[in-house]
């Protein structure tokens, strides 16, 4: 999470792209499949006497029916992954990382509509707080000068703001509600299924675009370079890692997570690109931290059996400390990458 608007940022040559980022986004998927695939394997081997195999035809076939809502999460997150990219164009790494934060207002209400979740006052609060703290880190973030396709920069950069920020909200939801209400399954044959799905997508997107712009367009590793290896390798851990969050833990909790690592890409940026840490970035992740503190501090237990209560407060607790230790390893690995003495 934290390494990717870096790593974006170092593959720009001129301003632009050498590479097809749907070629990135395809390449990740495999990455990601080939993993899926190995950890199936290793999973296979530890099966216990009695419990159903993994490996076997019937239950692959049996599994892939009762996933196949995971392909709608997998073509939304084609369509995000290429965002992503683009958005580099207009806006540097930490402003990308606080946009892409927005989702988690889109993310509360679809999870309030399509999986009736409940959220306590203050945490719609804490939500709210954490869209002001983005506002304000996002005062004059535009460049001057630049345009997007024929449009006014503002006009052209905010519309991709727009669907870089609902379409991957959209996705997390029903990746949650496809890998919980499978929950008996291998999360290693989900991720190959979900997997599986987004490489067909980025295919068929190379696909078209050589239709559209000619064969010669249709080049998978042309323009590639260390930092874009960097970059599959980052991405394809930032999938496989959400998915756990996704089945185990919650929708919300991981995009809050991924605003911690927002305080770590704007220090990088700054350390490695000369991109100043202004006043609005300060206030605006001060504010950031505040509502998360809030929102985990809220949590609803009102009109709740106490059998139900206790399970929740176990749940809670597993999912607090699987963000402390995740938060943990990002700080290591920063400290590590800019102090080896340590």
């Amino acid at each position: 999470m934290l390494a990717f608007p870096i790593l974006v940022y170092m593959c720009k040559v001129d301003g632009k792209f050498k590479f097809s980022p749907v070629s990135v986004n395809f390449l990740t998927e495999i990455t990601k499949v080939i993993f899926a695939i190995i950890m199936l394997f290793f999973q296979a081997r530890r099966v216990k006497v009695g419990e159903k195999p993994l490996l076997t035809v019937s239950t692959f076939v049996q599994a892939a029916r009762n996933n196949v809502l995971l392909a709608v999460p997998a073509f939304l997150y084609a369509i995000n992954n290429y965002l992503k990219f683009t958005m580099q164009l207009y806006f540097n790494p930490a402003t990308v990382k606080m946009l892409g934060n927005l989702k988690v207002l889109i993310i509360a209400v679809l999870l309030k509509v399509l999986l009736r979740r409940r959220f306590s006052t203050i945490q719609w609060e804490a939500l709210a707080l954490l869209l002001i703290g983005i506002s304000v880190n996002q005062l004059k973030s535009l460049p001057e000068g630049s345009t997007a396709l024929g449009l006014p920069v503002a006009a052209g950069a905010y519309l991709y703001t727009l669907f870089f920020v609902t379409v991957p909200a959209l996705a997390s939801v029903y990746n949650e509600k496809a890998l919980k209400s499978q929950f008996d399954t291998s999360i290693y044959l989900q991720n190959l299924f979900l997997y599986g799905y987004g490489a067909i997508f980025n295919f068929l997107g190379l696909v078209i675009t050589a239709l559209v712009q000619g064969p010669r367009s249709f080049h998978i590793l042309e323009g590639h370079s260390k930092a874009t290896m960097f970059l599959i390798c980052n991405n394809a851990a930032q999938g496989i890692l959400s998915s756990f969050f996704f089945k185990y833990a919650d929708t919300i909790l991981k995009k809050y997570s991924s605003t911690i690592a927002t305080i770590f890409t704007g220090v990088a940026s700054a350390i490695l690109f000369g991109h100043t840490l202004t006043i609005n970035f300060v206030l605006g992740i001060s504010i950031v931290i505040i509502s998360m503190h809030q929102y985990l501090a809220n949590q609803i237990k009102d009109q709740v059996p106490s059998s139900k209560i206790e399970m929740s407060d176990a749940e809670d607790d597993r999912s607090v400390m699987f963000c402390t230790q995740l938060v943990d390893t990002w700080c290591t690995q920063i400290a590590l990458k800019f102090h080896p003495a340590i």
